[in-house]
């Protein structure tokens, strides 16, 4: 079947062609404050590396229908600063639950029972038991609409690292041992555990 986005009712449906499809999507669980200190929580599944060179990360905001963005992107415009922590396995149920639609005086840090504790060089909290996060500061946001479902790219500067030294190998994160989740279409998920290797091919 092919479905032309020109013809305005299959336009309704893209939603769903586009993350069943463009899968399993990596999930940046991000942690923000807001100017009145109210420690916020929640995951992007349109995330990846922006570059290396300076060390950018993207994730993007799906614009909400009753408001123009949500808490997260609200609060990196206030104060700058995020942490990008990894979900792994045992973590799916709290980063789920953070998922929830709390009033934005309400902190899923509180409401989903997830432990914290402070970041090294930004302000908002870290997720304890992440095995790997990242410390961001608001490079820019990219505004592709403004329309309900438009998109709003975040880029994201990061200061720095924080790996667990139980996932680290020879110095190289090993997937095994961080067992990461992806997100698929629907209410679907994905671990890493099941993996192969290629070697590039050499000419």
């Amino acid at each position: 079947m092919y479905f032309d986005l020109t013809d305005p009712l299959e336009q309704k449906s893209v939603y769903s062609k586009l993350v069943g499809g463009i899968t399993p999507r990596p999930i940046a669980w991000i942690s923000t404050v807001s100017e009145t200190g109210v420690d916020n929580i929640a995951p992007y599944s349109f995330f990846t590396v922006a570059s290396v060179n300076p060390p950018v990360l993207s994730v993007t905001q799906v614009n909400p229908s009753d408001k123009s963005n949500k808490d997260t992107l609200s609060n990196l415009l206030a104060t700058k600063q995020c942490v990008v922590n990894i979900v792994s396995h045992e973590l799916v149920e709290k980063m789920n639950q953070s998922c929830a639609n709390y009033p934005t005086n309400v902190s899923e840090f509180e409401a989903a029972g997830i432990t914290s504790e402070a970041s090294k060089y930004v302000q908002p909290l870290s997720v304890k038991s992440a095995k790997v996060r990242y410390e961001c500061t608001l490079r820019e946001v990219i505004s592709i609409s403004q329309e309900p479902s438009g998109g709003q790219m975040m880029l994201l500067d990061v200061v720095g690292i924080y790996i667990d030294e139980r996932v680290l190998t020879d110095g190289y994160i090993n997937p095994i041992a961080l067992n990461a989740v992806g997100k698929l279409g629907g209410d679907y998920f994905v671990t890493t555990q099941s993996i192969f290797e290629l070697n590039r091919p050499s000419i």
